[in-house]
C-alpha cells in the first residue's frame, strides 16, 4: 500500500505539470530562455550566469533556488526550468510505460491463451514467434527497431505513424516484451487445460469461446494483473534508456531519459539536472516493483504461506 501511495503521488504530480509550469512557475519548459532573468532574494539575476571556473568562458545555469515557485531545481544549459521539465518528462515516461504495458499484456494474453489452449499448429507458431523475439538481447533489439522506425515511421496498411511520434517507442517497447509475459501465461493455460473443471466444460459441449472467456481467462487474470505494474516499470526503464541514447522520445517532447542526457554536461556544476530524473526513475520503478510483489502475494496464497515459514 505504501508503494501504491508513492506511485499515485508521482502520477498526480506529473499530471499537474501544466498547472505548475504555467500557473506557478510561469515558465515554458520547452523553449530556450538564454536571456531570461528572475527575481531572487530581492534582486534580479540572470538564468544563465557567467562562468567563474577556468578561463571564464561560457555560461553556467542558475543552480537550485529551492523556492517552489522559481527555478526550484535550477536551470539547464538552455535556461529552461528543470523542475517543470522533470514533471513533463515524468508524464511522457509514465505514459509510454503504461500504454506499452497495456499493449504488451493484451497481445501476450491473446497469444498465450491461443497457444496454450488450442495447441497444435497454433501453439507451434506462437512459440516460434516468442523464440524469435527472445533470441535477441532486449536492448539491442529495441535500439535496432528504434533506429529504423525513427527515420521512416510506421506505415502498415491504414496505420501511419510519424517518426517523431511517441507511439513509435510505445509500439517498440510493447512488442519486445511480449514473450516475457506470453510465455508464463501460456504455461498457466497449459496447466489449467488439464484441470477437471476445464475437462468437464469440454465434455459438456461448451464452445471454445465460452471456455476461454468463462473458465480460462478468469483464472489467468490475476497473473496478468500482477504482471502489469512490473511491465510498466520495465517499460519505463527501457524508454529512459532509449531516450538517453537519443532514439526514444524526440524533441520538443521530453522524458526522464532525455533530461538525464541534457544534464550530462552539467554533472560537475549543476548535478540536479541529471539527479532529479534519475531519482524519479528509481523511486517510481522501485515502487511499481514493490506494488507488483504485493499483488502477487495477495493473489497467490501459497506465496504468502512460503513467506511466513
Amino acid at each position: 500500500m505504501g508503494a501504491l501511495v508513492v506511485v499515485a503521488f508521482m502520477v498526480t504530480a506529473c499530471l499537474l505539470a501544466p498547472v505548475y509550469a504555467h500557473q506557478i512557475a510561469h515558465e515554458d519548459p520547452f523553449s530556450s530562455n538564454l536571456l531570461g532573468r528572475i527575481r531572487l532574494n530581492g534582486r534580479m539575476v540572470s538564468v544563465l550566469q557567467a562562468n567563474t571556473q577556468g578561463a571564464g568562458y561560457g555560461v553556467t545555469p542558475i543552480g537550485p533556488t529551492w523556492h517552489f515557485t522559481n527555478y526550484f531545481l535550477g536551470a539547464d544549459n538552455q535556461g529552461r526550468d528543470v523542475f517543470a521539465r522533470f514533471l513533463y518528462g515524468g508524464r511522457a515516461s509514465l505514459l509510454i510505460g503504461s500504454v506499452s504495458a497495456v499493449i504488451c499484456c493484451a497481445v501476450a494474453t491473446v497469444m498465450g491463451l491461443a497457444g496454450g489452449y488450442f495447441g497444435g499448429a497454433i501453439d507451434w507458431v506462437v512459440s516460434r514467434l516468442f523464440d524469435i523475439v527472445w533470441a535477441f538481447p532486449i536492448y539491442l533489439l529495441a535500439i535496432s527497431l528504434s533506429v529504423i522506425l525513427l527515420t521512416s515511421g510506421v506505415n502498415i496498411g491504414p496505420l501511419h505513424i510519424g517518426p517523431g511520434s511517441m507511439m513509435v517507442p510505445i509500439l517498440i517497447i510493447g512488442a519486445i516484451f511480449v514473450p516475457y509475459v506470453g510465455r508464463p501465461l501460456r504455461g498457466i493455460v497449459l496447466s489449467l487445460k488439464e484441470r477437471e473443471f476445464i475437462q468437464a466444460a469440454i465434455g459438456s459441449g461448451a464452445s471454445d469461446w465460452h471456455i476461454l472467456s468463462r473458465e480460462v481467462f478468469p483464472n489467468v487474470a490475476p497473473s496478468i494483473i500482477v504482471f502489469f505494474p512490473l511491465m510498466v516499470a520495465f517499460d519505463m526503464l527501457t524508454e529512459s534508456s532509449l531516450s538517453f541514447l537519443g532514439i526514444g522520445v524526440q524533441p520538443p517532447n521530453a522524458s526522464w531519459g532525455t533530461i538525464i542526457q541534457d544534464g550530462l554536461g552539467l554533472l560537475y556544476t549543476r548535478p540536479w539536472v541529471a539527479i532529479a530524473p534519475g531519482l524519479g526513475i528509481v523511486i517510481t520503478a522501485g515502487a511499481l516493483n514493490v506494488f507488483g510483489d504485493g499483488l502477487r502475494d495477495a493473489f497467490d496464497p501459497k506465496a504468502k504461506l512460503r513467506g511466513s515459514i
